[in-house]
């Protein structure tokens, strides 16, 4: 998606109520929306101030803070938030990748497959549960397999839509491995379907990137052969 038609698609959703969007699956655009002072705060404050929000917000709902298994719950949801489930939101977190030379002369699809990752849904904050499957044809340069896996986590810990999940992992692999061959696929739960909503617990949602090489028939059909096994 371009900036013109990702301008365009917010201008769009912008003149639309929130009752109007209702429970649509929207997305404005390739970058996480965040505010420009988003880091104003440091992670500590940013801990107090949600456990004293969350806080009132148990209180609204009824509950009995003084319970002593509630009473540490705001505590603890801050410290998810920031530490754990949203922490991909700060860039301090982005993991550091070091690339090696080819020197296997392997020139084929790699392909990980497989990588189970926990997200959010940004529309009610409830989890998505996934897998995701990478591939890619080295330019000269390959990627230790473990850091495939933090990439998927740091992108997926924050508030997601699952086709902006998608497109970010398949962006930072191309932008790391200097090379247009990378392949992404998503298969994932949305638990704001199953849990809410329409109650839904057997549909599953895929989202698909194909770049380079990848995006031909024979392609995808040797990469769906891979994912099958």
């Amino acid at each position: 998606m371009n900036n013109h038609t990702a301008n365009k698609n917010t201008k769009a959703i912008n003149e639309l109520s929130v009752h109007e969007i209702g429970d649509d699956h929207l997305f404005t655009g390739l970058e996480t929306p965040m505010k420009k002072d988003a880091f104003k705060l440091t992670d500590e404050e940013k801990k107090s101030k949600i456990s004293i929000l969350f806080e009132e917000i148990m209180d609204v709902m009824g509950l009995d803070l003084n319970d002593d298994s509630l009473k540490g719950t705001p505590d603890r949801v801050a410290k998810m938030y920031i530490d754990e489930i949203f922490s991909g939101l700060n860039p301090q977190n982005k993991p550091k990748v070091a690339l090696f030379d080819n020197k296997y002369q392997y020139n084929q699809m790699l392909v990980e497959k497989d990588i189970t990752f926990y997200s959010n849904c940004e529309h009610h904050f409830v989890p998505i549960i996934g897998k995701a499957h990478i591939a890619y044809i080295s330019s000269g340069k390959v990627i230790g397999l473990s850091k495939l896996n933090r990439i998927v986590q740091y992108y997926s810990k924050r508030p997601q839509v699952q086709e902006r999940l998608t497109n970010q992992i398949a962006e930072e692999l191309k932008f790391i491995l200097d090379t247009e061959d990378v392949a992404v696929i998503i298969d994932a739960k949305h638990l704001c379907v199953s849990s809410r909503g329409v109650q839904d617990d057997n549909s599953a949602t895929v989202t698909a990137f194909y770049g380079g090489t990848f995006n031909t028939s024979a392609k995808i059909v040797e990469l769906q052969n891979y994912l099958k096994q």
